[in-house]
C-alpha cells in the first residue's frame, strides 16, 4: 500500500488493465497491466496528471482448453484503444473536440478515475472498484438459459459414466508384485 500510494502522490500510474485468469500457463495468481509515465501533462497526448484509466478485462477472452485462456485480436484491439482513446486529444478518427480523445466510461470495463476518487478509497488500484459492474442485459430468458444448461450437465454426467468405467477397467489390469 505505502508503494502504491507513493506512485500515485509522484503521479506516476498512468493506466492498470486487470488482465483476465488463466492467460499465462505458468502462474494461476491474477496478472495485471501497469502503464507508467513520468510526464502525464506532456502536449503531445491530454493532460492526465489528475486521474487513472482503470480497465477490467477479467471477463474477456476465450478458453482453448481447461487451462489456457486467450484474448483475441478483437479484445487486445479493444482494450488498446481505449487506453489511446482516454490518452489522446483526438481519436485517431478525427472529428471530436480537444478533450479525451472519443473515450467514454463503461461500466464493468473500463473509468477514468480522478485521483482525489482514488485517495478516498485509500489508494487502492484494484480496477473493479472503479469500473463497477456490467448493466445485466434485459433479454436474459430464464428457461432458455436453465434448459441449455441441463442438456450440457446430462452431457456431463454421460461423459462421466464413461470415463468411470475406463478408470475402473483399466485399475483391474494393474498387477501388483508380492514382495
Amino acid at each position: 500500500m505505502i508503494l502504491e500510494k507513493k506512485l500515485i502522490e509522484e503521479g506516476l500510474v498512468d493506466c492498470i488493465v486487470n488482465l483476465p485468469a488463466k492467460l499465462f500457463l505458468n502462474t494461476q495468481i491474477p496478472a495485471s497491466l501497469w502503464f507508467m509515465s513520468r510526464n502525464r501533462s506532456n502536449g503531445k497526448y491530454r493532460d492526465r496528471s489528475k486521474e487513472i484509466l482503470f480497465i477490467d478485462s477479467r471477463n474477456m477472452g476465450h478458453l482453448i482448453n481447461r487451462r489456457t485462456r486467450e484474448l483475441s485480436n478483437e479484445d487486445i484491439k479493444l482494450i488498446a484503444n481505449t487506453y489511446h482513446n482516454w490518452r489522446n486529444k483526438f481519436p485517431s478518427s478525427g472529428g471530436v473536440p480537444e478533450g479525451r480523445g472519443g473515450y467514454e466510461d463503461i461500466k464493468g470495463f473500463c473509468n477514468a478515475a480522478s485521483i482525489e476518487r482514488v485517495k478516498k478509497l485509500d489508494y487502492v488500484l484494484t480496477p473493479g472498484r472503479y469500473v463497477g459492474l456490467a448493466d445485466e442485459e434485459d433479454d436474459f430468458d430464464f428457461n432458455e438459459r436453465f434448459t441449455s444448461l441441463k442438456v450440457e450437465f446430462e452431457e456431463q454426467l454421460k461423459e462421466e459414466t464413461i470415463l468411470n468405467k475406463r478408470i475402473v477397467e483399466n485399475l483391474a489390469k494393474i498387477e501388483l508384485k508380492d514382495e
